[in-house]
């Protein structure tokens, strides 16, 4: 299990140089006008996804052990291909209600959202199904496939066709999820001829019901993360989106920590039924995870202002206030993603919604208050609050359903006797 938190540790790290590559060739190349640009862009692709992972989204990990591929592909597949016809039904609709839709939707880039919302719902099934068959190294290697593909595209588009418009990531984006959609396919396909078939009424129904609890939640959590820059749309220009959007992307960048634990536990949990060893499990993770990101971002809070105006350019000198604000929600990110594997794990996905929906009345309250007066400072701060409230609320289910106390997230000597043990198997 620790080799594949170091594997996919390792890829997330390796996403986190590409990104940081990506980072500095968009704020020095692109500018923070069209870096924002490309950040509502990207937004609007998470928020459409949405629709999709009803049924074909992260929910595939809990079934892909308990269902045959033929089923969920055909399920998914369906859904996809019927959520994005209404999709595009629906931006043809508000084509006719052109200052609203470029407020949500950059203008000149509606079909090409559309189109990387449709690829990237491919490649996503193919993640999830092998993360669900704890084919984790399969998992990472095609995530390293598309983020290495999506660096090496932007690179020949900016300097070989120097594209200098938030199209160069959004064209490279494309480009990853294609490539590593098709070798998904690759080694998906061939085990659809060893599997019998079953009826696909009940599936539909289960994971219409799994779902429902889950992509609500992460609707609802969606809205906590990026809520804030809408209305930053309103109240302030794109150059503040994009200095707001380049310290989101340095400070979530530190959340590989959490995400690379977060889906080796739920990877696990979703395959035992011992609450035992889940509930153990999660604390060891969650210690691992907060220590982690807490080191990260002490580091990169140490940074002086020069360093991130060398870094991306004169532009973005606001951009450490932003980072700084945000680092105390990003540790309390941390343990809030531990526990949110740990109730998708055990089957318990409302409990993640029950706290994201706590987190939006804190973002809605925060936000209305402190952007239209501090600006991109008050988004930062708005995060933090969200962020805080979604680990408290969490922690307090986690602490009656298992017992668990807070003292129990000190590292003891059975934490450190873990993971020397687990350091001497993998080497």
């Amino acid at each position: 299990m620790f080799k594949k938190i170091l594997g996919t540790g390792a890829a997330r790290a390796v996403n986190v140089l590409t990104q940081l590559a990506t980072l500095i060739m968009g704020t020095k190349c692109l500018g923070a006008a069209e870096w924002g640009k490309a950040f509502i862009a990207q937004t609007d692709i998470t928020f459409l996804l949405i629709g999709i992972e009803l049924i074909a989204g992260s929910g595939l990990v809990y079934f892909a052990p308990r269902k045959k591929l033929a089923t969920l592909m055909k399920i998914s597949y369906g859904w996809i291909g019927v959520v994005m016809l209404f999709y595009a039904l629906l931006f043809s609709a508000l084509h006719f209600f052109p200052v609203f839709f470029h407020t949500i939707v950059p203008e000149g880039y509606a079909w090409l959202v559309l189109l990387m919302t449709f690829v990237y719902s491919l490649h996503e099934f193919n993640l999830n199904h092998f993360l669900g068959k704890e084919k984790v190294s399969t998992y990472n290697w095609l995530f390293i496939i598309q983020i290495l593909t999506q660096v090496t595209m932007m690179t020949v588009l900016i300097f070989a066709l120097d594209l200098r418009t938030a199209k160069a990531l959004l064209y490279s984006q494309l480009s990853g999820y294609s490539l590593a959609t098709l070798i998904g396919w690759i080694l998906l396909f061939p085990t659809l001829k060893r599997e019998s078939r079953e009826p696909l009424k009940d599936s539909l129904k289960e994971m219409l019901h799994y779902g429902a609890f889950m992509q609500l939640s992460t609707l609802v959590s969606t809205l906590n993360k990026r809520l804030s820059l809408y209305l930053l749309n309103i109240h302030c220009d794109e150059r503040s989106i994009g200095v707001y959007a380049s310290g989101t992307q340095v400070t979530e960048g530190v959340n590989i920590v959490s995400q690379s634990i977060g889906l080796v536990e739920f990877s696990a949990l979703s395959n035992t039924e011992n609450k035992q060893r889940a509930s153990q499990l999660t604390l060891r993770f969650m210690k691992l995870s907060v220590l982690l990101t807490f080191t990260a971002m002490l580091v990169i809070c140490l940074l002086p202002s020069t360093f991130f105006e060398w870094l991306f350019s004169g532009e973005f000198a606001d951009v450490r206030p932003v980072i700084l604000l945000m680092a105390p929600g990003i540790v309390f990110f941390s343990a809030h993603t531990v526990l949110s594997n740990y109730f998708s794990g055990m089957g318990k996905p409302k409990y993640n919604l029950f706290a994201s929906l706590i987190g939006l009345s804190v973002t809605l309250i925060s936000a209305f208050i402190l952007i239209s007066t501090l600006g991109i400072l008050g988004a930062a701060i708005t995060t933090t609050l969200t962020y805080t409230a979604l680990f408290v609320y969490q922690w307090i289910v986690f602490h009656k359903q298992t017992g668990s106390r807070l003292v129990q997230l000190i590292p003891d000597k059975e934490d450190w006797g873990w993971v020397k043990t687990t350091m001497k198997s993998l080497f």
